[in-house]
């Protein structure tokens, strides 16, 4: 299964209204195609997470995976922006923040997401210029 998997993928949360618009952003930012996507709700989002051993209901809203190592909560979107490169490398600098801190702040956000931001009924549809970037 993984060795279909373009690394580095970020798996978000579909319905989300943050995290797809946060996938659009790295999308029209990420010049050099970086990444690929997946939603946590697909098949093969849940098998990603699982093979990783990850607990699919501790997560909440979006995974950095490469071949080697998993980022998740406020590490990965920090380790997006330093690999997207340029001036959004510098917000990796936030890395130095302890973790329980930035975590803290995230979990926040994560938890008022569809309060905030509102919620899909369904998973995002890629346009089609993007669907080569979507595994699932």
């Amino acid at each position: 299964m993984t060795s279909k998997v373009k690394f580095p993928v970020i798996l978000f949360d579909g319905v989300c209204n943050l995290c797809n618009n946060s996938v659009q952003w790295v999308i029209s930012h990420d010049n050099n195609a970086v990444f690929s996507f997946a939603s946590l709700q697909s098949d093969l989002g849940m098998a990603l997470v699982k093979a990783r051993g990850l607990e699919p209901g501790s997560l909440n809203s979006v995974v950095l995976m490469d071949e080697n190592k998993v980022w998740t909560h406020s590490d990965a979107p920090l380790e997006v922006l330093r690999r997207i490169g340029g001036f959004w490398q510098l917000a990796y600098v936030c890395i130095i923040v302890p973790r329980f801190l930035r975590n803290a702040i995230y979990n926040w956000i994560a938890r008022n997401r569809y309060r905030w931001f509102g919620k899909r009924d369904a998973c995002m549809l890629p346009k089609p210029e993007w669907k080569a970037r979507f595994l699932d």
